[in-house]
């Protein structure tokens, strides 16, 4: 981000109280790998159709999961997720919208974030709609398929992993009715839950500016939020390493890294309110490739 661009951004936010839109790419610096951005490897995640239509799928789905969760357990929040939260206490946010479901924005101590696709940690009956924490289903896949977890896989969050027969895992199912267990999270092709569609679009009838950070927002469960906000005319500024579907709806288009650009905002609008900025270490100031249209 060159010189010049910086106080345009922190002029258009500084003063406003933001809705806060995240996505894979906020994430990668805790080591989970994105979907869509330079240099992601091409994955073919399962759908919510193909989960519930066969036991073999929900076998080869489970099986990869089971080895991919100590990745998603041993990520830790990183300097986007510490610097929202300090947006927050501060009382910059209005709300923080997530399209990641790892949990690393609650985990850094940030209040009341809408997870909009769910989250990983906790477990759902389709069948009995009873939730349950993923941990336990873990120990107990665990103890149904000693060993399992330490197979040779191709590493990925969760169930990307990529690993060869699963014909042969054992699955667990609903400890109240004996049903189909599946994440609590939303599949490719399964909508997210009507009430929460409609906090996320009363967050942006609240919002004085929307903030996107880390997506690429391919899909239209994010971007109905944008295209929302700029109904409203409300300045929309988005941060993301590569294109995405709403570009031409930005005021503010970054081509950058989230830490490192949110970082360098926080500085400029502590700098131009006249409020220290020793809270930002001279590291996260350092500038990425970027380009900024407005």
């Amino acid at each position: 981000m060159d010189d010049q661009a910086r106080p345009a951004i922190a002029d258009v936010v500084a003063n406003r109280r933001w809705l806060v839109l995240t996505g894979a790419g906020v994430s990668t610096d805790s080591g989970i790998p994105d979907y869509r951005g330079p240099g992601s490897i091409p994955r073919t995640p399962m759908t919510y159709q193909e989960f519930i239509a066969s036991t073999r799928a929900r076998r080869r789905y489970w099986a990869r999961a089971h080895i991919g969760w100590g990745r998603m357990t041993s990520a830790e929040p990183n300097a986007t997720h510490r610097e929202l939260a300090h947006l927050q206490s501060a009382g910059r946010l209005i709300g923080l919208i997530t399209q990641n479901v790892d949990g690393l924005h609650g985990r850094a101590g940030h209040r009341d974030v809408i997870d909009l696709h769910g989250r990983i940690d906790r477990v759902v009956c389709l069948d009995c709609g009873d939730r349950s924490k993923r941990s336990h289903l873990h120990d107990r896949l665990a103890a149904l398929n000693p060993g399992f977890a330490d197979r040779e896989a191709i590493a990925a969050p969760d169930g990307d992993v990529m690993v060869e027969d699963t014909a042969s895992f054992l699955l667990a199912t609903c400890e109240i009715c004996n049903g189909r267990l599946k994440p609590d999270v939303v599949f490719f092709g399964e909508s997210v839950a009507k009430p929460v569609v409609q906090r996320c679009f009363d967050l942006v009838e609240q919002a004085e500016a929307l903030v996107v950070l880390g997506s690429s927002l391919q899909v239209m469960s994010g971007l109905r939020f944008v295209r929302a906000a700029a109904r409203r005319g409300i300045p929309i500024v988005i941060i993301n390493r590569g294109p995405t579907r709403a570009d031409d709806l930005a005021t503010i288009r970054v081509d950058g890294g989230c830490a490192e650009t949110l970082a360098q905002l926080s500085w400029r609008m502590r700098t131009v309110s006249g409020s220290p900025a020793s809270s930002i270490s001279t590291s996260a100031l350092t500038s990425a490739a970027t380009s900024v249209t407005t």
